[in-house]
């Protein structure tokens, strides 16, 4: 089940905004339509992020995709051992499956609530 502090975007990616710092990640539903996921490129720490833009990438055996970081900002972390589990993705994707952690300088306007991304996700089938 999804927390419900969470923020969504239509491609998928999620965030937790606790003060200034934005945890981001890819949803289940994301992770359940990629399948066999082989590949992930996260940036650096000190690396920056704007929001709408892609951050990385994540390979299945089916396609390349890339991220989308809701946020603008400073990366101050990023989940190194994620690369090497990619199967905390099924398992946990809203624990420790996070990628980025971002020091927040702006949101993108879209982002949505668990509703409004429960919605978009029936939309897309």
């Amino acid at each position: 089940m999804r927390p419900d502090d969470l923020k969504f975007q239509k491609s998928h990616e999620w965030c937790r905004i606790e003060g200034d710092t934005a945890t981001i990640g890819i949803t289940d539903y994301a992770v359940s339509h990629l399948s066999d996921l082989v590949f992930l490129d996260l940036p650096a720490k000190g690396a920056t992020v704007t929001a709408g833009e892609s951050f990385g990438e994540i390979e299945s055996v089916k396609a390349v995709s890339s991220l989308y970081s809701p946020v603008s900002g400073e990366v101050l972390d990023s989940n190194e051992e994620l690369a090497d589990n990619l199967e905390w993705l099924s398992e946990e994707p809203f624990g420790k499956a996070w990628m980025i952690k971002v020091k927040v300088s702006a949101e993108a306007p879209d982002l949505m609530d668990g509703k409004a991304y429960d919605e978009h996700c029936k939309a897309e089938g």
